[in-house]
């Protein structure tokens, strides 16, 4: 057997990068995050397993229902952020825009990745029945990391350095599995979580 070149295509990573309107709403994250040492717990992966030789990061666990608190409001206003870079995305892919018309988000994530912090493995984010339900992977850099941290898409030979406002959106299939690469200087703020099918009419 031996492997056939596809003639004609352009082979689209499917992994877009957008920059948010208001870069403030990253410093107003990044406070709110800092403020709450109590809620915040070391990143763990899989069920809940911590290992700091895979990744090793603080996290702060968001819950939608908490938005609606009047602290929570700088996420909110990042949410509509995030739905327009959504919309600008299934702009781009079209037939995304016609079979997910309505989109949900569940819990999501902050993260803060010191110096030496990484998710070094190599994961993708739909690899059990229990992620089944995840379409799209977003996530923006809520700061300017000084050295080191980038999100490396191996398949497709892509590095992206962590700029302050620049969100991704990318597919969570294992097709576009990643890692975070080790923060030589830190730290790296992220803010990350999936979209899901909504709800039909």
């Amino acid at each position: 057997m031996r492997s056939l070149t596809i003639e004609g295509s352009a082979h689209p990573s499917f992994i877009s990068a957008l920059r948010l309107d208001d870069l403030s709403l990253c410093d107003a994250i990044v406070d709110f995050f800092d403020r709450r040492e109590d809620k915040k717990t070391d990143g763990s992966v899989g069920l809940g397993q911590v290992d700091k030789s895979v990744k090793n990061s603080r996290d702060l666990i968001i819950n939608p229902k908490e938005l609606q608190g009047e602290d929570h409001a700088p996420l909110m206003a990042y949410m509509e952020q995030l739905h327009q870079c959504y919309l600008a995305y299934s702009k781009e892919w079209e037939f995304l825009g016609s079979i997910l018309k309505r989109v949900h988000i569940g819990r999501f994530n902050i993260q803060r990745y010191g110096t030496d912090g990484h998710f070094g493995q190599l994961h993708s984010e739909r690899t059990s029945l229990n992620t089944l339900h995840r379409v799209l992977v977003w996530m923006t850099y809520l700061n300017d990391v000084p050295g080191g941290g980038e999100t490396e898409f191996p398949h497709f030979g892509l590095k992206v350095k962590p700029e302050k406002g620049t969100t991704l959106i990318w597919p969570a299939e294992w097709t576009h599995a990643h890692r975070g690469c080790v923060v030589t200087e830190g730290p790296k703020y992220i803010i990350t979580g999936w979209m899901h099918f909504g709800a039909e009419d």
